[in-house]
């Protein structure tokens, strides 16, 4: 019977002591030894743990490559527990993983459909003399823009003014879209710190 929850066939379990090996391997930095372990573990982590938790695919597998990571990185902070696989431990690295990614999103999706709303109302709302509101509005705008980071400046401007896709900001930010997307949280961030309208 299998720890956890998500594996439920001891068979889909590497051994202990070919783990062991391959922990050791890794802990003498041998890079190749990774592989391994994805090859016994990324498509589970994947399907069973990443993606029922952050169901956009394109941040899933970001999330998935940086779990990875994440597992390369800390790997000396690993001290295998008697009888339990080291599955379990880079499932809870995946999971706060794909926790802050999806909190990430939703966050920028908030933003996102705030900043449409409002577009919206004024453009249906604006009367004649509402001209002179509008551009008063995009100069404090492009004010608090001038006084964040560039980058996230430019991350506003693609996402929210420009309307472009994720996709193509990402693009032309020369990020993944997952990347983007947390890029553009912190850019939101930024911006309402420093975005007074009158």
């Amino acid at each position: 019977m299998q720890q956890g929850g998500a594996l439920t066939d001891e068979a889909e379990l590497a051994p202990l002591t070919d783990e062991r090996h391959v922990v050791d391997l890794l802990k003498r930095g041998d890079r190749q030894a990774a592989g391994t372990l994805y090859a016994w573990y990324g498509d589970c982590l994947f399907r069973e743990v990443i993606l029922p938790r952050l169901p956009v695919r394109e941040l899933a597998e970001d999330v998935l490559r940086d779990s990875f990571r994440l597992v390369l990185e800390r790997i000396e902070q690993y001290h295998p527990e008697e009888n339990k696989s080291i599955y379990f431990w880079i499932r809870r690295i995946a999971i706060n993983r794909a926790t802050d990614v999806w909190r990430a999103w939703q966050r920028s999706r908030r933003l996102e459909e705030a900043v449409e709303a409002e577009t919206k109302v004024h453009g249906a709302h604006q009367a004649p003399d509402d001209g002179l509101e509008r551009d008063e509005r995009r100069a404090a705008i492009e004010n608090a823009l001038a006084q964040i980071n560039p980058r996230y400046a430019d991350a506003l401007r693609l996402r929210l003014l420009d309307d472009l896709e994720r996709e193509e900001c990402a693009a032309r930010l020369g990020v993944t879209v997952g990347n983007f997307d947390v890029i553009l949280h912190r850019a939101s961030a930024a911006f309402r710190k420093v975005y007074t309208p009158d």
